[in-house]
């Protein structure tokens, strides 16, 4: 299955020769099974028609959705363009794209940097889910921003006191989207703190947190389980 990546960032340069581009981090989360193919979006490059893929991931980014940079405003519109005609997967930035572009609300939130490895609450379950662990997930996070008003239609299926909309569901529309960044390896997860230890707040407990047991090849089995039904 060949997968369009909507890469709206990337790593900083010097991590990048070590870790490779977003779309590489999802290759290896996805697996055999799945091609992938990037469009530069943030760098300009041209969106790709609606359904030229079965699926389209969005990628995460440093970019705000509400910043005025001349590519967003186009990304917004595909997602509405390919909403029920392609299936889509929202990571990070992503997910506050799809939330924007749906009708939610998306902000710089007040509660500040979210960094290391956070918890979230299963509210509910989706058949893609198959039988989620009780109780909660552990998956790396890196964001200010925050989705504050879930779009219509949309069914919030985790989230915390932190991140209230933590994994979104459009069953009408064949969309999901996280907060979380599953495709975080921890040792790029600890590399991307260290990069910013000058500008997050308590970069050594967010690092410590990234040596706990996580959740990623769950919410990775749950992305394949969505894209393959």
């Amino acid at each position: 299955m060949e997968i369009g990546i909507l890469r709206t960032g990337a790593p900083p340069p010097d991590l990048a020769p070590r870790f490779g581009p977003y779309e590489d981090m999802f290759g290896r989360l996805l697996g055999p099974g799945f091609e992938v193919r990037a469009y530069d979006v943030q760098g300009g490059g041209a969106l790709p028609a609606p359904d030229a893929h079965p699926a389209f991931l969005i990628t995460g980014s440093a970019a705000g959705v509400y910043e005025p940079l001349p590519w967003i405003a186009p990304l917004l519109g595909f997602l509405r363009e390919a909403k029920g005609r392609a299936k889509l997967v929202g990571i990070c930035f992503g997910h506050q794209a799809m939330a924007e572009a749906l009708g939610g609300r998306v902000e710089r939130s007040e509660r500040g940097w979210g960094i290391g490895l956070h918890d979230y609450d299963l509210w509910d379950n989706a058949p893609w889910m198959g039988e989620a662990p009780p109780g909660r997930i552990a998956v790396p996070v890196s964001h200010q921003d925050q989705v504050v008003v879930p779009p219509p239609g949309a069914r919030i299926l985790a989230g915390n006191a932190f991140t209230p909309f933590g994994l979104l569901e459009w069953r009408d529309a064949a969309a999901i989207s996280m907060q979380f960044h599953p495709e975080f390896e921890p040792a790029y997860a600890q590399a991307l703190i260290e990069s910013r230890r000058a500008r997050v707040p308590d970069p050594d407990a967010a690092i410590a947190s990234l040596e706990r047991p996580n959740d990623r090849a769950l919410a990775g089995e749950w992305i394949r389980n969505f894209l393959r039904a």
